[in-house]
């Protein structure tokens, strides 16, 4: 079977449009083929633009034909996670209370895209304020993975990964709070990475946990992902917690050199919980990097164990904050009532989820007075403990190496009665997140099942450069990536 458009990485149709091979439109026609084909399936949009999509593909074989450069993204098709403002487009979070929000404003990633001429084809699925690891907590509609249409994506930028791994999407955005790019990818047999905190700008993010939240790109490749981080990353005058850091060009560490590459593998990660064959694939990964020159040194990371526990009393303490807002008085949904306290009070049960009331509820009590000390500020001291951690592990090696998830990708509504199971699920990830540093998850083998399984690679802070240079060493010596799901009759 002949290769459709929608199966290439970004940065080959950039050059095929640059070398007038193909056009933006039949580009963008071909993914929205594609997403026609797989979405009744996926549920990965939530909002589909297509006309926008179209005529932005037309201004671009436009500038093509006048004979201008184009830059990296131009004419190429992707997806916004849909809880970064899209001016004009809605933008809800998954939420029944942001359910006809329209954003007067781009948040600033999009106005960094924008400048690039992308063909944006709408707003992806997500759990509700990004709380979740399954895409199962949004209130429209339950995402499926394009391997497996009976298992999630992961969560919560589930759309994202989804519409990557079937073909609806060339990249996506998606934001990472405790490992909600990362996790997703892993599932869905992509790349996902969270950047260092501070990075890229979160201002037009929509907030849940403001310490923690991170946007970044999911994508086919690693190629991909240093181009798309080379658009988003940079200073940002409106984030009082952007990174005032030079951006390098990511591109230029793409090399398949790792040789004297000091890989760190903490016995933490590989205990109790882990999937068998999500260790074998994992660690036969990391035998790969000693095979291309690398060096392997065991190392520890004690506080891991402590990461979950403090990750879910700080996250939830800051949404309970973020959340406020939504009161059914400014914006957003409003359910009336008999005064302005019945109002906000219904307003908010009708409103929210399950998992964010849940959220908001734990949070409230771990910053409650008389409980304050026990739960919230204990927390941030074990963040501390986690972030040493890291910081003395980075004195003798250069990149970290894990799973990114303990399993592979569960059947939907198995973990939906247990809180708890859900939650642990991000036992791989989260560290990361307390620490701020940065991640990527790539594909790096396949279960029995055929279910993919994902490799995490952590660097130092600032540090992409090294994450994706070992990850694009390692990619270019497999062909994980190239695989694709047999979704709509038109695998690879």
């Amino acid at each position: 079977m002949s290769v459709r458009l929608y199966q290439e990485p970004a940065h080959r149709l950039h050059g095929m449009l640059v070398k007038k091979e193909i056009k933006a439109v039949e580009l963008t026609e071909d993914v929205l083929k594609r997403l026609e084909e797989t979405e009744d399936s996926l549920k990965a949009y939530l909002t589909v633009t297509a006309d926008n999509a179209l005529q932005a593909a037309r201004e671009t074989d436009e500038k093509i034909a006048r004979g201008e450069d184009i830059p990296f993204l131009a004419g190429i098709p992707g997806g916004i996670k849909d809880n970064i403002c899209t001016q004009g487009i809605k933008t809800t979070c998954a939420s029944q209370i942001l359910a006809n929000f329209v954003p007067p404003y781009d948040a600033t990633v999009m106005t960094k895209l924008k400048n690039q001429s992308p063909v944006l084809l709408g707003k992806l699925n997500m759990d509700e304020f990004a709380m979740g690891g399954s895409t199962e907590n949004s209130s429209f509609q339950i995402t499926h993975n394009p391997w497996d249409l009976d298992a999630v994506p992961g969560g919560s930028s589930g759309g994202s990964a989804a519409a990557i791994a079937g073909g609806s999407a060339v990249w996506a955005l998606g934001s990472d709070t405790g490992g909600s790019i990362r996790q997703p990818a892993s599932f869905c047999g992509v790349v996902g990475l969270k950047p260092t905190y501070g990075r890229v700008s979160r201002y037009g993010l929509v907030a849940y946990a403001s310490s923690l939240d991170q946007i970044g790109p999911v994508t086919r490749d690693v190629t991909d992902a240093a181009h798309i981080l080379n658009v988003i990353a940079g200073h940002d005058a409106m984030d009082s917690t952007s990174a005032a850091a030079d951006v390098p060009d990511f591109t230029a560490a793409l090399t398949e050199n790792v040789k004297g590459l000091k890989v760190g593998v903490p016995q933490e990660y590989f205990g109790e919980g882990l999937a068998p064959e999500v260790e074998a694939a994992v660690r036969a990964a990391i035998e790969t990097y000693r095979q291309m020159g690398a060096t392997i040194k065991e190392i520890s990371l004690p506080h891991t164990k402590y990461a979950i526990a403090a990750y879910y009393l700080i996250a939830p303490a800051e949404a309970a904050t973020n959340l406020q807002r939504y009161d059914g008085v400014s914006y957003g949904a409003r359910v009336d009532g008999a005064d302005l306290v019945d109002m906000m009070t219904k307003t908010r049960t009708e409103k929210f989820g399950a998992e964010v009331k849940r959220r908001i509820i734990i949070g409230n009590y771990a910053l409650s007075a008389g409980y304050y000390d026990a739960y919230y500020l204990k927390a941030m001291k074990v963040r501390t403990l986690v972030q040493r951690d890291y910081t003395e592990a980075f004195q003798t090696v250069d990149v970290i190496m894990t799973p990114t998830a303990p399993t592979t990708a569960f059947k939907i509504g198995a973990l939906t009665s247990d809180p708890l199971q859900m939650y642990l699920q991000d036992v791989c990830t989260v560290p990361l997140n307390l620490a701020g540093l940065p991640g990527i998850s790539l594909p790096c083998g396949f279960s029995k099942e055929g279910m993919p399984i994902g490799l995490q690679i952590i660097g130092r802070a600032l540090d992409e450069a090294t994450v994706l240079r070992a990850a694009y060493a390692y990619e270019q010596s497999q062909d994980f990536h190239n695989r694709l799901p047999e979704i709509g009759g038109n695998a690879k």
